[in-house]
């Protein structure tokens, strides 16, 4: 009976010196949800890039000028005598409205008011920050910006929606 105990504990023994296994993940790669989202929005781009490219063919009266920050504008009124743009840290003044792509105000210049924005430095719509540092001391520029250069996939718990390109008329007053 001792024996017979004996061998049982080594047969225990030695079941009990296996390599052990590494658990597998309960849940599914996380890698098929990147995929996933960065073809939704690749697909929601190319959605809004085709309606922005649509409204500039209807208005055909402006040239559209598509600068690197994904942006689209065209200049209402040119300063051809100053050649001084805003640069970080700069405090501007400016007034701006935003509208939708078939040109209803969201928000008017009046509702807006005169800003003051310190560039680079304040929170403020990214198509936005980039342009104002195109514009010179009393230009007026029409910008056309995407979403994700907007409010992008978050709107802005108001009027404006998710994934919603904008146009912004703006008016570059002065700079400090």
């Amino acid at each position: 009976m001792k024996f017979r105990f004996f061998y049982l504990f080594i047969f225990f023994g030695f079941l009990s010196c296996s390599e052990q296994e590494a658990r597998r993940p309960i849940s599914s790669s996380k890698s098929h949800l990147m995929e996933s989202t960065t073809m939704l929005l690749k697909k929601i781009n190319r959605v809004e890039e085709r309606k922005i490219k649509n409204y500039i063919k209807k208005d055909s009266l402006h040239d559209y000028i598509r600068s690197s920050y994904g942006f689209w504008y065209h200049y209402i009124a040119k300063n051809q005598t100053n050649s001084i743009t805003p640069s970080k840290g700069d405090v501007v003044t400016l007034t701006y409205d935003i509208l939708d792509l078939s040109d209803q105000i969201i928000y008017s210049k009046e509702f807006i008011g005169v800003k003051e924005y310190i560039v680079d430095k304040e929170e403020f719509i990214p198509g936005l920050q980039f342009g104002v540092k195109l514009m010179k001391k009393g230009e007026s520029i029409k910008f056309i910006i995407p979403s994700f250069n907007a409010y992008g996939v978050f709107g802005d718990d108001d009027k404006i929606g998710i994934n919603t390109s904008l146009i912004s008329r703006v008016t570059l007053i002065n700079i400090k």
